[in-house]
């Protein structure tokens, strides 16, 4: 989370004025109805901004558009980038501000590119802040060059050229995130190299040139034939085009001599993930044109989380950089490999789990009379979202569908209506933006329309709460419903897919540093800046679990590879768990926020030392065991915060105890019963309950044991091993893990076994024949037979399914159907859509079937005086591979809200029967209900031979 952007200095020097800043007002919309409505399968967005809204903008408030070319326009334009200055005039500043590429930095003026090289850090007198202030040694340009403005003429996935008309010049400029070079093409004018201090020149040659300024040593490089002539201000050359490189030493002048005419033209990077061993490989490369000659290729510095992790071999020269030391690679591609430990959509119940306890706690939670808190813009909209969604979860795992779903329909309700553009919506609604290619939710907050701040964080919440939902409903996230719309959300912040010209590849992921930026025009002294690296792990947890819910391999993949490359680069530039980045001077534990230059122990709106270990510990999801990598490192933190709060937490404390649990979960559970607190706004007391006693009875994560579903994990206590894995698919699967266990998951469910067992049956998909029934009686792999007392509750699914009678009753004339008996499902009232045919399940009998998206029958049913509370169906299907839907339970009418539902997809052929049971709110008495057939895609994708309900 960020607040309003200040100065650094502000920051440091004056928390209060921050903290007052940090209140900001919200960024109405006006109606939808001035721009067309964009439909995405239920959900919807208007197709620009209404008038009246605030989308980017100056620091005065008035519109700004891309600085780019002519070539460029109309291009889906990076926000939120290491050099996003260029191309947005936030300040009134026509070129850009300071730009961290690392090694070299920047700085853009009207007669073209300052080139720095940083490497003493500076450390503010509080000991709070330490930075590598750029500072330009040299001045790359066109002699007589004096452009109005600086435009962005090109990028790639970690690089960038800005260019520069003016005065009958041209000046055109590559950098690159890892590139010690600058590469130019120049025209009107000498190709010119200013010297900003004294320089010392070492290596006079003809077209190359070795100087020494500040102390850094650098190289300038003309073509062949075209001479520089030096002096003690700079060096001119009548050249075309020209590079400068920053030597790592002196000696390396005939390696860089080499690459220094092989120029960037474009910069790519790629992913994959091999389920199988859990790793995921990224690939990043760099395409290079030779400007003279053959020689093609490049060379590289490597970021700490980059070189720690490749198997490429590298030179022995080195960098300095605000993330520690850079190692150079002698070629234009690298790799890195690195395991994936696995998300949960949560933790399993422990199996002393206090249920009587968390029930009180989701009615605390239900009984609220805002489940919102009166918030309506996106960012605490969204953690809200999550801290309800949360506790589906945990109501699902107690047994307590009621509470279920009414949670499930809080979010579903309030999901929807913010994935959805009403022709006279003035709030919940997003807009899309094509000057500046996103999507804007109205009401903004924290400058996510002004200045596109933080849209990663923001989207993570409701993407991730669309995830929860879609474990009890995944016909609701298909693409058909409001799955389409998710990941709209998702690409705005987060665009994975190349294709998708809407929006930017990887908006506010930067592949080559490894982490997320927050803000959208980096317009900065200190470059572009990063808080809440937690918040942007919740992103790729909820991409990785959206996807692997709705089988969107390529978005999972895409989370996968977010997920652990952030993970390390949180391990090293917030954490510094190696000890090997924060400067000597600077004497904490962690930085709150990481900036192009350096970090800082504050946060954007406190400096408190709660808010500032803490803003990058929430929120706690099923996807925060990532920092199991360094325990140690957990506990430093908890006990700096201590000792700089001057005592225990007193703010976030079920923040900080559920982080602390990681690494400590006796301490934690023991701090967790010592008295009653507030939680923070995103947090529940369930949830809080709920992750420290699994924590605590379970272990700590074991990042030993990896598995072959990206949706796993392994905690260890005592030497003892648990293991929990979820499988959204719609039959059974046995997850094999690396030490050799094996687990059964049910179909659409999460299961655990270990220091107890257990089953969380998220969706009430059928298991097919053979396969382990939802509720384990013994592990398939020969390990211990699962506690006698399963974790989640006694009825982790709707069981015992009731035993309808063997006789069909159907209503009589004029009367009710016994909901507790066989209800033949031809024996309707009345239908739409449906056809009757002769079944060849056990019994015989007709069924009705062609059943697609929108078809429903109704029936006359007495339910008596005890609430029912089961639903049982008899269905099969032979729909096609990614056809499925819900079977639902109106009463009243085939438009009200569903009491109860189960998904199907292919059981194994339209006469493979499966008996599937489903929970439902409480009905008593004579009704009307109404079987309905929800589907996103148009298939036929059910038949159905009877039904029955139960207590």
């Amino acid at each position: 989370m960020r607040a309003l952007p200040g100065s650094l200095g502000k920051v440091l020097a004056a928390a209060a004025l921050v903290a007052a800043a940090a209140v900001i007002p919200l960024a109405i919309g006006a109606p939808a109805s001035s721009a067309s409505i964009v439909t995405v399968g239920s959900g919807s967005y208007v197709s620009s901004r209404p008038a009246g809204t605030q989308g980017p903008s100056n620091s005065s408030g008035a519109p700004v558009t891309p600085k780019v070319t002519a070539a460029m326009k109309g291009k889906p334009v990076p926000t939120n980038e290491w050099w996003s200055s260029f191309v947005w005039n936030r300040l009134g500043n026509a070129y850009s501000e300071n730009t961290y590429a690392h090694p070299l930095t920047f700085n853009a003026d009207a007669g073209g590119l300052g080139v720095g090289y940083p490497t003493t850090p500076s450390v503010t007198a509080d000991q709070r802040t330490y930075e590598y202030m750029h500072k330009a040694d040299l001045h790359v340009g066109v002699d007589g060059l004096n452009a109005p403005e600086t435009l962005v003429d090109g990028w790639g996935d970690f690089d960038v050229s800005p260019s520069w008309t003016g005065n009958g010049r041209t000046l055109r400029t590559t950098i690159a995130h890892g590139s010690p070079y600058v590469y130019a093409e120049a025209s009107g004018g000498a190709a010119s190299v200013g010297f900003t201090a004294t320089a010392t020149v070492w290596q006079q040659g003809t077209n190359v040139v070795g100087v020494t300024v500040n102390g850094h040593d650098y190289a300038l490089f003309a073509p062949t034939g075209k001479n520089w002539t030096v002096t003690a201000t700079g060096a001119t050359a009548d050249a075309p085009y020209f590079s400068v490189a920053v030597l790592p030493a002196r000696d390396a002048l005939p390696l860089f001599t080499k690459y220094a005419y092989s120029f960037i033209t474009d910069t790519t990077v790629s992913w994959s993930y091999n389920t199988a061993n859990a790793r995921s490989t990224a690939v990043y490369s760099a395409a290079t044109t030779a400007k003279e000659g053959t020689q093609t290729g490049t060379l590289l510095a490597l970021y700490r989380h980059q070189w720690l992790n490749t198997p490429d071999a590298l030179t022995s020269y080195t960098y300095v950089s605000p993330e520690g030391q850079m190692k150079v690679l002698d070629g234009a591609s690298f790799s890195t490999q690195l395991t994936f430990n696995g998300v949960l959509p949560a933790l399993p119940l422990a199996g002393d789990a206090d249920k009587a306890r968390l029930r009180a706690d989701i009615d605390a939670s239900l009984a609220a009379p805002d489940p919102f808190n009166g918030r309506n813009d996106t960012y605490w909209t969204g953690k809200h979202l999550v801290r309800l969604a949360n506790q589906i979860r945990i109501a699902n795992q107690i047994g307590y569908s009621d509470g279920r779903d009414r949670l499930l329909r809080i979010v579903e309700d309030r999901l929807a209506d913010w994935l959805t553009a009403g022709p006279n919506d003035t709030e919940r609604y997003y807009a899309y933006d094509s000057t500046w290619s996103t999507l804007i939710g109205y009401p903004a907050s924290f400058g996510s329309d002004t200045e596109l701040n933080d849209h990663h964080f923001h989207d993570s919440y409701f993407v991730l709460a669309s995830a929860l939902v879609a474990m009890n409903d995944p016909a609701w996230a298909s693409d058909a419903r409001y799955g389409g719309m998710v990941k709209t959300l998702l690409k705005d912040a987060q665009n994975y897919d190349r294709s998708d010209t809407r929006f930017p590849f990887l908006r506010n992921f930067d592949p080559y540093a490894g982490h997320s930026w927050a803000s959208g025009h980096a317009a900065f002294a200190a470059g572009n800046n990063e808080e809440s690296t937690s918040e942007g792990m919740a992103f790729s947890t909820a991409a990785i679990l959206f996807g692997q819910i709705t089988g969107d391999t390529a978005m999972r993949n895409a989370g996968i590879h977010m997920y652990t490359t952030e993970q390390q680069a949180i391990a090293q530039y917030w954490f510094d768990v190696d000890h090997a980045v924060f400067p000597a001077g600077y004497p904490h534990r962690t930085a709150a926020i990481h900036w192009g230059n350096g970090g800082v122990y504050a946060t954007w709106w406190t400096a408190n030392p709660e808010e500032v270990h803490g803003i990058n510990m929430l929120p706690v999801t099923g996807g925060s065991l990532y920092h199991g990598k360094w325990k140690a490192d957990i506990l430093d933190n908890v006990a700096e915060m201590r000792q700089a709060n001057g005592g225990p937490e007193q703010e976030w404390k079920d923040i900080i105890w559920e982080f602390l649990a990681i690494a400590d979960p006796a301490q934690s559970m023991q701090l967790l019963g010592s008295g009653d607190y507030t939680p923070e706004e995103g947090e529940s007391k369930a949830h809080t309950y709920h992750w420290i006693s699994s924590l605590n009875h379970f272990g700590t994560p074991d990042e030993g044991v990896t598995a072959n579903t990206p949706t796993y994990s392994v905690f260890t206590k005592n030497g003892v091993r648990s293991y929990a894995a979820y499988n959204p698919k719609p039959t059974a699967a046995t997850v094999k893990f690396s030490d050799g266990t094996t687990l059964a998951v049910p179909a659409g469910s999460m299961a655990w076994k270990g220091a107890s067992s257990g089953v969380d049956a998220g969706t009430g998909f059928a298991p097919q024949t053979g396969e382990p029934s939802p509720e384990p009686s013994a592990d398939p792999s020969g390990g211990p037979s699962p506690d006698p007392s399963p974790g989640p509750s006694a009825d982790p699914s709707p069981s015992p399914v009731p035993s309808p009678s063997e006789s069909p009753s159907p209503p009589p004339p004029g009367g009710s159907a016994d909901a507790y008996s066989r209800i033949e499902a031809e024996s309707f009232t009345s239908q739409g859509g449906l056809m009757t045919d002769t079944a060849t399940d056990e019994g015989g009998g007709q069924y009705i079937g062609t059943i697609a998206n929108g078809d429903w029958a109704e029936y006359r049913i007495d339910f008596g005086t005890t609430p029912a509370r089961q639903f049982v169906a008899r269905a099969a299907s032979g729909a096609p591979d990614g056809a499925s839907g819900l079977v639902e339970v109106r009463i009243g009418s085939r438009d009200s809200a569903p009491i109860g539902s189960f998904a199907i997809a292919n059981t194994g052929g339209w006469q493979s029967w499966r008996t599937i049971p489903a929970n439902i709110a409480g009905i008593t008495g004579p009704q009307d209900v109404f079987l309905t057939f929800t589907s996103g895609q148009p298939e036929n994708y059910v038949n159905v031979n009877w039904f029955t309900f139960g207590h």
